[in-house]
């Protein structure tokens, strides 16, 4: 049995039909990259509510990291960002469609700094070491 599968599809302002690089309803982990060592390390997980070419709305909670606990702390508040597809301080991750964004946190237990909803669903963002 073969299934096909179908983007969801915007049409460009010179009128071509293109695949949308996100859809509304994903599950986002979005880490904007410093630029400089005293940046905010800030962080995003959120759901698409609209998206575009060019960018896309998403609610979801914000987490910044705290140097006097060496922890991301999630803040209390559900936020709704504009967030530019075409930057290059800006890495988004697709969570599954089942991650529970109310219970998302930071985990270090382990030694190595993950994103989990303490069920299924862990993304391990240090790719190149330990908790930077």
């Amino acid at each position: 049995m073969r299934i096909k599968v179908r983007m969801a599809q915007f049409r460009n302002r010179d009128g071509r039909t293109t695949p949308m690089p996100l859809m509304i309803g994903e599950k986002v982990h979005v880490i904007e990259r410093r630029r400089f060592d005293t940046d905010l390390r800030r962080h995003f997980f959120g759901v698409v509510e609209a998206a575009s070419d060019v960018a896309f709305r998403a609610v979801g909670y914000v987490f910044v990291y705290d140097p006097g606990s060496s922890r991301y702390v999630r803040l209390d508040t559900q936020r709704t960002r504009i967030i530019p597809l075409a930057s290059d301080g800006i890495i988004i991750n697709v969570a599954p469609p089942e991650t529970n964004t109310d219970t998302v946190e930071y985990d270090d237990s382990t030694g190595r700094l993950v994103v989990t909803d303490g069920g299924a669903f862990r993304l391990d963002i240090n790719e190149f070491g330990r908790n930077r």
